[in-house]
């Protein structure tokens, strides 16, 4: 089993199959990939695998009517936080790909994952998964091949997931609203979070 596969192994295990302790949720950082107003009111974080079925089903039923509602009219501030599910050497694969493209990529190059998850789950070769992200990157092959290869890369990816498995997360996708985890991702649950927390 290579270092990576222990590493991402051992922390699932210790988020996902024993009690989580609920601590407080990280806060937005420079490694942080984010996407609306810095300025505003709400900020929603969502933790996610991109080889999690459920958070492909999340982002392909709402993300562009979330997006639509609640990010372009500059009332959330919406961020990824990479939490890596089985297959583990996909999913880090994915998330280091993602994380490496051009910054104003980054939730293009997520929806592109998503959309196709299920064809290279069920059809593959997971290359071309790959490949279909690289596309709409922003960036040349070369550059991804570099940036997945730095030590670095891996170690924001793990620093999500700790941050993640601190603040309690025990399942993908899970959403917090200004701090506060949420039910459910449903645009109901968020939308009766996100009143809340602007104060509505």
């Amino acid at each position: 089993m290579s270092m990576l596969r222990r590493l991402i192994l051992s922390l699932m295990l210790a988020g996902f199959a024993s009690a989580a302790f609920a601590g407080n949720l990280p806060r937005i950082g420079s490694a942080d990939r984010t996407i609306g107003d810095p300025r505003a009111p709400v900020t929603v974080v969502e933790y996610g695998s991109l080889a999690c079925p459920h958070c492909a089903e999340w982002q392909m039923s709402n993300w562009y009517a979330f997006k639509e509602q609640y990010v372009d009219t500059g009332q959330v501030r919406f961020v990824f936080r990479d939490m890596l599910t089985e297959p583990v050497t996909e999913a880090t694969q994915a998330a280091a790909i993602a994380r490496c493209s051009a910054p104003e990529q980054y939730f293009e190059v997520l929806h592109t994952f998503y959309r196709w998850q299920s064809t290279a789950r069920n059809f593959g070769p997971v290359s071309e998964w790959y490949d279909r992200a690289i596309a709409v990157s922003g960036r040349s092959r070369e550059e991804i091949n570099a940036c997945v290869q730095d030590p670095a890369t891996l170690a924001a990816i793990r620093e999500a997931m700790t941050g993640g498995i601190a603040a309690g997360v025990t399942r993908t996708p899970t959403f917090f609203v200004n701090g506060k985890v949420v039910a459910d991702g449903s645009l109901e649950t968020l939308g009766a979070a996100i009143d809340e927390a602007s104060g509505r």
